[in-house]
């Protein structure tokens, strides 16, 4: 697996292939000055990651990657049993992979990367709170009737959700104390898969402060 400990897209297939006791090698690849015929170039041609080599299958893009996961190791099921329910999942991992990632990445732009300042950066930083909340409200209306975001069972849904909800956590726009998010996030995270996803990205963070001076 190609990916990064910060990524959010890399986190969801790491997890996954935890949940599924499938074993795999982690590789970080060289994302500022990888060539073009580089081994993970050959993966992943947008030279983005995660990106999953398995024999001879390469596949990228995360969601495409979970999807070959569920049918290349469908023990334990990571997806819901109904139509409706896959069809809720997958949404909830489409408005997190887009809408909040998006607004989690400006954030990272600005107290990461200093791309605002003062004034300004406090403007930007209270949209991207309430944006965070309104994000949180959806999941919240998830967990209505339900133990995990997936249903009665973690899976899909929940590490779809997961790596956004820790984002916005960790810098600084947690789930509201007492809500039913709140209480999935702390429970979500004792699971091993997720523990350990998170220490990585965790620990890898710190060295986002090197990347303005880096490019």
């Amino acid at each position: 697996l190609y990916e990064h400990p910060v990524s959010p897209f890399a986190q969801k297939v790491k997890i996954a292939l935890a949940e599924k006791g499938v074993a795999f090698e982690s590789r970080l690849p060289d994302l500022l000055g990888g060539g073009a015929e580089s081994e993970f170039a050959a993966a992943n041609p947008r030279r983005e990651v995660p990106a999953l080599v398995d024999g001879e299958t390469a596949v990228f893009d995360s969601t495409v990657i979970l999807e070959y996961i569920e049918d290349r190791w469908p023990t334990p099921p990571l997806l819901p049993a109904s139509p409706a329910e896959r069809a809720r999942v997958r949404m909830l991992e489409e408005l997190c992979d887009t809408y909040y990632e998006a607004v989690n990445w400006a954030a990272f732009e600005i107290q990461f990367f200093r791309r605002a300042t003062g004034e300004l950066a406090e403007q930007l930083l209270a949209r991207i709170a309430d944006q965070r909340g309104r994000a949180n409200a959806y999941l919240e209306r998830q967990l209505a009737g339900r133990p995990f975001l997936n249903g009665a069972a973690f899976g899909w849904g929940d590490l779809a959700a997961l790596p956004a909800v820790f984002a916005a956590s960790f810098t600084g726009t947690p789930p509201a104390a007492g809500s039913r998010l709140a209480a999935w996030f702390e429970q979500v995270q004792k699971r091993p898969s997720v523990a350990a996803t998170l220490a990585a990205a965790s620990a890898a963070i710190p060295g986002f402060e090197m990347i303005p001076q880096l490019v």
